[in-house]
């Protein structure tokens, strides 16, 4: 028997997350609910999606938010954006969050069906595009996905899942300030409010790690005010 296709739809408006979720199942989809940023996350983390369809603007934490969080910790599952707001700017600020495809309120649901689809069949058949698995700072390369830090002369620094997130967070947004609402938000996904010094103490193991001299840092900064900022050519 063939195993059914996993979407996971976030949607605070009821009786369009019904109609929505209604559709997707007469397609033969097995569908995942919430109705709250927050919910979706959790439910991400339990269970493993073909697609994830978001609507932006949602209680507890946002879409662009909850897509964020999920490209730190998976490259691969296709995202939608549902959104009420129809102008360039949302949807180039939601394609740079990591979506595939968006989709303005009120819509069609036939297109949304054929937008389904075609994302699920390429999340099947796997992404073609470079996966961003892997970074090099300095003589020492990340790897995201098994959590490792190889030095130059190949010996292995474990990394935890938190630093491994932080550093994928600093490194996507990197030349630019990261502020520490954002970083609460993506890497901790409110669960855990670390204090300010938590968030230093992170910042000053990645210069241990990475900085030629670590008391005159080159690419890990701290931002009065704001934040933190990882500064890099690549």
């Amino acid at each position: 028997m063939q195993t059914k296709k996993r979407i996971l739809l976030a949607e605070d408006e009821e009786h369009l997350l019904e109609a929505i979720k209604l559709n997707l199942e007469l397609e033969g989809y097995k569908v995942s609910t919430a109705n709250n940023g927050k919910k979706a996350l959790q439910i991400f983390k339990e269970e493993r999606f073909n697609l994830v369809i978001l609507d932006v603007m949602m209680p507890e934490i946002d879409g662009f938010v909850v897509a964020e969080t999920i490209r730190l910790e998976n490259s691969e599952v296709p995202i939608m954006f549902l959104t009420a707001k129809n102008t360039n700017e949302d949807k180039i600020s939601g394609l740079k969050k990591g979506a595939d495809d968006y989709l303005t309120k009120p819509f069609n649901l036939e297109e949304l069906i054929l937008r389904v689809n075609n994302l699920v069949k390429r999340s099947l058949k796997g992404d073609d595009l470079k996966e961003f698995n892997s970074y090099k700072i300095g003589d020492k390369t990340i790897h995201f996905n098994s959590f490792e830090l190889v030095n130059e002369d190949g010996s292995i620094t474990a990394l935890t899942k938190k630093e491994t997130m932080l550093l994928k967070l600093l490194i996507e947004r990197r030349n630019e300030a990261v502020s520490r609402e954002q970083i609460l938000e993506t890497v901790w996904n409110y669960d855990v409010y670390p204090s300010t010094r938590t968030i230093d103490n992170f910042i000053l193991t990645f210069r241990k790690y990475f900085e030629p001299d670590p008391k005159n840092p080159v690419y890990f900064h701290s931002i009065r005010g704001v934040g933190y900022k990882f500064t890099d050519q690549h």
